[in-house]
């Protein structure tokens, strides 16, 4: 990775739907160079995925919660599998210390996020949970 596919990916994380011809004019090459650069970023995997990032306005009223969660080592597989199955949550860590993983939820209400809590701690592997919901988000990069 160059210089280049540098300034690329960071333009493309300031705004991934910005056209070709807007790339290739901020960085000074063709669009012909910008569309090899990111199909060789995709293929060489180092860009897996284009994806949306929710407006401040709909995210701040979304209620947000980190989850530790502690698994049965037998059925860590069974207890990723089920954590994937539920849309609302968007992001699963595994981490070192007391608990194995931490999940990160976004729900639409506090009576959806409890519900969530409730199935979340229900699935099979899952032994034990610690939620902490979010209050204010202070910097996110």
């Amino acid at each position: 990775m160059d210089s280049l596919d540098k300034r690329l990916i960071a333009l493309l994380g300031e705004n991934s739907r910005r056209a070709t011809s807007e790339l290739s004019r901020r960085l000074g090459v063709s669009r012909s160079t910008v569309q090899s650069r990111l199909d060789r970023l995709v293929r060489g995997g180092m860009i897996e995925r284009f994806t949306v990032e929710l407006g401040s306005e709909y995210e701040s009223r979304l209620v947000k919660a980190h989850v530790l969660i502690k698994v049965d080592q037998a059925q860590t597989g069974i207890a990723h599998a089920g954590l994937r199955r539920i849309s609302q949550v968007t992001a699963i860590y595994a981490i070192s210390g007391e608990y194995d993983m931490i999940a990160i939820i976004a729900a639409e209400s506090t009576v959806e996020l409890n519900r969530l809590l409730d199935n979340l701690a229900s699935l099979d592997g899952i032994t034990r949970t610690n939620s902490s919901v979010v209050l204010e988000t202070i910097l996110r990069r």
